[in-house]
């Protein structure tokens, strides 16, 4: 017989709080942004019905407690809606092996789940709880498996706890996973001494979540424990809006715009914050810099190595440079331009180099002359890049192996740091670091902490393009400084001059006028589509992205060849909603995994969207979902032939990536880019933006929009000031080395 569903109490108590016990039969839907889930579920008589409300990640066979309401969908009818809940350990034998059969204790899976159920029935849980060393009288169960299971066993005893804990204070479920994979067992002390160590420990959890839970847990609004927070918060945020310090006077704004405490609770907090060494401070012209220490100590640092470096005479090799640049030049049958020939000349000469120009200008025939040379000398060459990306990019270019700047510094993802630095430099004679305008202010720190003294550093980069995501402006307060030699390449080769994406991409820096190709040339590699409305400029991106540009390049329009670009992520043609509508079009397949407003289909481009070491996929980075696991809610992505695993928890890492922001885009390349540009996008029309994003194509650049935001666009040539001293540091140092003072020993 089909069994009944649950029945909501008869009217007028319909929205009275009311308890369920059951069982999840199956997860129908989950948000990773805020928990909501929507779950099969069945009471303890056996009726199903379907629940609703914010979980944690929760598995196929766990039994709960629910408290809530019910309520009717308009789409899906009645379910009920659950306030709050408490999980708790099954007691019949079908149900404990249904829970052990779920996954959620690894180590145990259906087969291992029926042989302890054999052995133990129904006091399986105690002994799980209590004496989990029997277990080793389970066939297939040794001590490996022993020590897998109890860790699992252990974890979710606690996960449990701590939900009961956190819903005694009205607290939301879903943080309770992520906090106790931070902290273990020590969960209920950080939360009872101080919750605001959540902001600065787990990724995901900000300071106004932190403060939401202290507060519900009785915090003082005036605490000092929380102004230092806030001030933590507001340094680390800063950080990522890509300065290097704040300054107290905004700081101190801040707090009283956010969490309305005044300047002299932020003072407190920022004399007890340096006492504590957790914050430096330093006067500048401008006011008082407050720094999170390692910026300060990577800032000072920085520029020291760097002005070492320069004034360090390099090894001259024992032959005629000029002839070598000769012999190189035969060999890749280029006839080098005066600045080439320059900048390999002085590859030789200096002890560090900075090499930057624009498309066109020959930065990796320099790079590959310059190999060739070092291979003639017998000396070892490293090449690498910031993103992984460029990487590729440059080994492609170069036909030689290139790695990330991780990657040569052999970040290790467990321990969070590199195994190369002064204690264990880098070996090889000269290294050459491409797509330097990506290098923030914290890898360069740690770049030149395993420069040995006798090696040789070249910086190649384009200093018109978009800052790095990080903190600072590095290659550009590199060359504005001074102090580093610097050569600039802006001759354009001949085989580039009838490429109108190049020479309209030095004309945007110059603040001049685009060309325009003539209207019956099929053929050009540009164009400008004048066009004001924006739901226009929509429909002709889709059929552009669709049909008329894969059928121009012969490629499939899934293809990462073609990418649509974005100054904006909102509206109609921002990133967010042409993703959405672009994957309607292209991949209409009905089997996708549904994680909160967006979906992945098999075949979808996705985007990493921060920097994960240990599966060595970095922010930027594209790839395929491959496969979709809708029973263990998790996606596997190929990127350049490595199948990743995405688990539940780890979904919000990953986005659509059928269009991309100008940002996300910097340090790649594509066949072709399509991009909107109109006066809505006013915030983000900067010459330097506009300039990196036209800068992405290769054979194709299409740009759709009013001829107004394109002249905001090349005009606006003051991109957003940061908060950053590198220029200057390096200029002050470089002072103190050449009067005879300090050398940073």
């Amino acid at each position: 017989m089909p069994r009944k569903k649950a029945s909501p109490p008869e009217l007028p108590g319909a929205s009275a709080e009311e308890n369920l016990e059951g069982t999840i039969e199956g997860i129908l839907f989950y948000n990773p942004d805020n928990g909501y889930t929507v779950i099969k579920f069945s009471l303890e008589d056996g009726r199903p019905l379907t629940v609703v409300g914010s979980f944690p990640p929760l598995s196929a066979g766990e039994k709960l407690k629910l408290s809530g309401s019910w309520e009717v969908n308009a789409k899906f009818g009645q379910q009920f809606k659950a306030s709050s809940f408490i999980p708790v350990m099954p007691t019949s034998a079908a149900g404990i092996e249904k829970f052990l059969s779920s996954g959620l204790i690894k180590g145990i899976g259906p087969v291992l789940a029926r042989r302890i159920m054999e052995r133990f029935g129904e006091r399986t849980i105690e002994i799980l709880s209590k004496d989990p060393e029997a277990m080793t009288q389970v066939p297939g169960v040794g001590e490996a498996k022993l020590v897998e299971i109890k860790k699992s066993w252990t974890e979710h005893e606690h996960i449990r706890d701590l939900i009961i804990f956190l819903q005694e204070h009205n607290v939301s479920t879903n943080l309770a996973t992520k906090i106790y994979r931070q902290y273990g067992e020590k969960s209920y002390q950080v939360l009872k001494t101080n919750p605001y160590q959540l902001c600065l420990d787990i990724w995901g959890i900000g300071f106004k979540t932190a403060d939401q839970i202290a507060l519900k847990l009785g915090a003082d609004p005036e605490s000092l424990e929380r102004v230092k927070a806030y001030v933590l918060y507001r340094l680390e945020k800063d950080n990522e809006q890509g300065h290097v310090f704040s300054y107290q006077a905004d700081l101190e704004q801040g707090s009283q715009d956010e969490i309305e405490v005044g300047p002299d609770k932020v003072r407190t907090a920022l004399e007890a914050l340096e006492r504590a060494r957790l914050v430096v401070t330093e006067k500048v012209e401008t006011g008082l810099a407050v720094y999170l220490p390692f910026f300060h100590t990577a800032q000072a640092e920085t520029a020291r190595a760097l002005n070492e470096l320069a004034a360090t005479p390099p090894l001259i090799p024992p032959f005629d440079l000029e002839e070598a640049v000769g012999q190189a030049e035969k060999d890749s049958r280029i006839q080098f331009s005066e600045m080439q020939r320059q900048a390999i000349l002085e590859c030789f000469q200096k002890k560090i180099l900075v090499i930057t120009g624009g498309p066109g200008t020959g930065k990796t025939t320099i790079i590959r002359a310059v190999v060739d040379i070092f291979d003639r000398w017998g000396r070892e060459v490293l090449l690498a890049a910031p993103t992984g990306r460029a990487a590729k990019r440059l080994a492609e270019t170069t036909g030689r192996e290139a790695k990330t700047v991780h990657r040569v510094l052999e970040f290790n993802p467990k321990l969070g740091s590199f195994k190369r630095t002064e204690r264990k430099p880098l070996t090889g004679d000269a290294l050459v670091v491409d797509e330097c305008s990506m290098m923030d202010l914290a890898l360069m720190y740690h770049l030149l902490r395993a420069v040995p003294a006798h090696m040789r550093l070249i910086l190649v980069g384009d200093k018109d393009q978009l800052p790095s995501v990080g903190p600072g402006c590095v290659l550009k307060d590199i060359i504005e400084s001074g102090r580093v030699a610097v050569v600039r390449l802006d001759e354009i080769f001949r085989q580039e001059k009838n490429s109108l994406i190049v020479v309209n991409a030095h004309r945007v820096n110059q603040g001049e006028k685009l060309i325009q190709p003539a209207r019956d040339d099929k053929d050009s590699d540009f164009y400008f589509i004048p066009m004001e409305d924006e739901a226009r400029v929509f429909g002709l991106i889709m059929k552009l992205a669709c049909y008329s540009v894969p059928k121009k390049l012969g490629v499939s329009a899934l293809s990462t060849d073609i990418q649509v670009i974005s100054p904006m992520y909102k509206g109609m043609v921002g990133v967010d909603n042409l993703n959405s509508e672009l994957q309607k079009r292209l991949n209409k397949r009905a089997d996708g995994l549904k994680v909160g407003l967006r979906e992945f289909r098999p075949g979808d481009k996705v985007m990493q969207l921060r920097n994960d070491y240990e599966k060595d996929v970095f922010n930027g980075d594209i790839g395929n979902v491959t496969g979709i696991d809708h029973a263990g809610y998790r996606l596997i992505v190929d990127f350049d032939g490595r199948r990743l695993p995405y688990e539940k928890e780890q979904l919000n890492d990953i986005t659509l990536a059928y269009a991309v922001s100008v940002h996300k885009a910097q340090g790649s390349e594509y066949q072709a880019v399509i991009m909107p540009l109109l006066t809505q996008h006013f915030l983000m029309l900067q010459r330097n933006l506009f300039y990196t994003a036209l800068t992405r194509a290769k054979k194709l650049s299409i740009i759709i929009g009013s001829y107004k935001a394109l002249y905001i666009a090349i005009k606006n040539d003051k991109p957003v000031k940061r908060n950053d001293l590198l220029r200057e540091k390096l200029i002050g140092v470089a002072s103190t080395l050449s009067t005879g003072g300090s050398s940073g020993e």
